[in-house]
């Protein structure tokens, strides 16, 4: 399948995520409550629930969406892999990425695809559009689809070859095809200082799009076709 899928139909993606806020104690009481309660198992003994905030990020109830990366391949000429980067307001940037959506991935050919995107980006961004009374785009309403008909790729969940219990980080899987590292600046547990103390938005943008080529990279790899040099890649 994955020889015969277009590249062009692909439209590679990445988010970042941090806390909705800086500081546990500028968090309502009853979100506090409730987000003890949804981290009991995780923190244990160990933690306290504001020890633990600085991991809010991860759940769309309790963090938000401060960058999308989107790439996609051109061939109208030499190959290109053309990335662009939505920022500011999470509403704003929610609204743009459905606009993307609607416009030029609505067909039933086109496909998303991201690293653990399964778990975490798509169902992550649905959530978000939600919470902010947004129309979920079509590409991310999954009701009433079967396993075939649901148009998303996941390069985590297609190395597994069927080991449902296989983790593998993106920074591992692009080591071992010989892929160029996106975590050659910060990891992703680092984005929530960078956002809130150091203030460096540029910097997290540039590590969003640095894994959405990764994504892209894998994909290619898993066709056995030549990665993208930095001659192919334009940044807009």
């Amino acid at each position: 399948m994955l020889y015969k899928l277009a590249l062009e139909n692909i439209l590679f993606l990445d988010i970042e995520t941090v806390p909705q806020e800086e500081h546990f104690k500028n968090v309502s009481p009853e979100m506090q409550e409730l987000y003890a309660q949804k981290t009991a198992y995780q923190r244990g003994d160990t933690f306290s629930p504001e020890e633990f905030y600085h991991k809010a990020g991860i759940w769309a109830e309790f963090g938000k969406i401060i960058c999308i990366s989107v790439g996609h391949f051109s061939f109208k000429g030499p190959k290109k892999f053309r990335v662009r980067s939505f920022y500011g307001e999470e509403q704003d940037i929610l609204a743009q990425f459905n606009q993307l959506l609607e416009a030029h991935f609505s067909q039933t050919r086109h496909v998303l695809c991201a690293h653990n995107g399964k778990e975490f980006d798509f169902p992550y961004l649905a959530r978000r559009m939600v919470i902010l009374g947004l129309k979920i785009p079509f590409k991310l309403q999954l009701f009433g689809k079967k396993p075939w008909e649901v148009p998303h790729l996941d390069t985590m969940d297609l190395w597994k070859f069927g080991d449902y219990k296989h983790y593998t980080s993106l920074k591992l899987l692009t080591q071992v095809l010989g892929i160029p590292s996106p975590k050659d600046d910060i990891s992703g547990e680092q984005v929530r200082d960078v956002y809130y103390k150091q203030n460096d938005m540029d910097r997290i943008i540039r590590y969003c799009e640095k894994d959405t080529i990764a994504v892209a990279q894998i994909m290619l790899r898993y066709r056995n076709e030549p990665i993208l040099q930095d001659s192919d890649i334009v940044i807009t």
